[in-house]
């Protein structure tokens, strides 16, 4: 059994797809569907069910695939720990949900670049469920994460602490002229895709405000949804200080919460077993003297 063809049929589950794993893969679709066929046939079994909508995994596939995972990672935090003499350098893939990557992270990512920079970097942002996956399979070094995260395989310490408002349109000066003046089901609720707590917490607000059957509206982008927001598609649940940094702020009205909505921490994860390489201890370096994350 080969690993590439453990990562090759970890990349087609994750994605759904022959087209879209040779993308992430950089390699050709027909290298994805020999490699699967060749794990198949290996094993015995299908691992896949193919229809026109895509691939899913059966019975076998799902079995197989956090073996393939865990493989995968191993393999990764062995090639780094050979390669690792103790002077931060190579690859360090670090995660962060999409509103602290826009307005807490660039002057972190900055310091780390200036201080280290023979390490390649890079961010990839996410809701918080696809985060903590990411770190738990090894794709991924560490992440910024709404807590809580309470997980044995995984160290999670304070970053910053963060107030979630509800924001609508300017005209809407407060939430009882926004109920007043939308339909008995409450406006379009704008959300990040499932996954994301700062939607779970909407959804609890929306509830707690007789909105329980609201539509919802998914975005990908933060501009996306601060534009959408502003005229006046609907409102969204955001962090205090990434609304107030907006361009759009001028045009869009902000309403408190109650604690027990508002309140949100953002915690940096990483695992807990295995090898920390020097580039992501030097990274949690730059953390802990960054003037915005919470004193431990």
């Amino acid at each position: 059994m080969e690993l590439s063809d453990l990562q090759t049929f970890a990349a087609v589950a994750r994605t759904g797809g022959i087209t879209r794993a040779a993308e992430e893969l950089n390699t050709v679709q027909s290298n994805v569907t020999q490699r699967v066929k060749a794990l198949e046939a290996e094993i015995g079994t299908a691992l896949f069910e193919r229809h026109s909508r895509g691939m899913t995994l059966t019975g076998a596939g799902k079995r197989l695939l956090p073996y393939a995972q865990k493989m995968a990672a191993l393999w990764r935090e062995a090639l780094l720990a050979a390669r690792d003499d103790g002077a931060p350098k190579g690859p360090l893939a670090i995660g962060s949900m999409e509103t602290t990557a826009a307005v807490r992270l660039p002057p972190l990512l900055a310091d780390f670049h200036r201080r280290f920079p023979a390490v390649r970097l890079s961010l990839r942002t996410a809701p918080t469920a696809d985060l903590v996956t990411g770190v738990l399979e090894g794709s991924l070094d560490g992440a910024f994460v709404a807590g809580p995260v309470t997980h044995a395989d995984l160290i999670a310490a304070s970053a910053f602490r963060e107030e979630l408002v509800l924001v609508s349109a300017r005209r809407w000066t407060s939430l009882a002229e926004l109920r007043a003046g939308t339909p008995e089901s409450g406006p379009t609720a704008l959300v990040f895709r499932t996954g994301c707590t700062y939607r779970q917490r909407l959804e609890q607000v929306f509830v707690e405000l007789g909105w329980p059957s609201a539509t919802r509206f998914e975005l990908g982008t933060l501009d996306g949804m601060i534009g959408c927001v502003a005229a006046d598609m609907g409102v969204t649940l955001l962090p205090r200080a990434v609304v107030e940094r907006s361009a759009m702020y001028g045009s869009i009205a902000i309403h408190a919460l109650s604690p027990a909505h508002a309140r949100v921490e953002t915690l940096f994860i990483h695992r807990r077993a295995g090898h920390q390489t020097s580039a992501l201890s030097g990274f949690a370096d730059c953390l802990k003297k960054d003037d915005d994350v919470i004193a431990a």
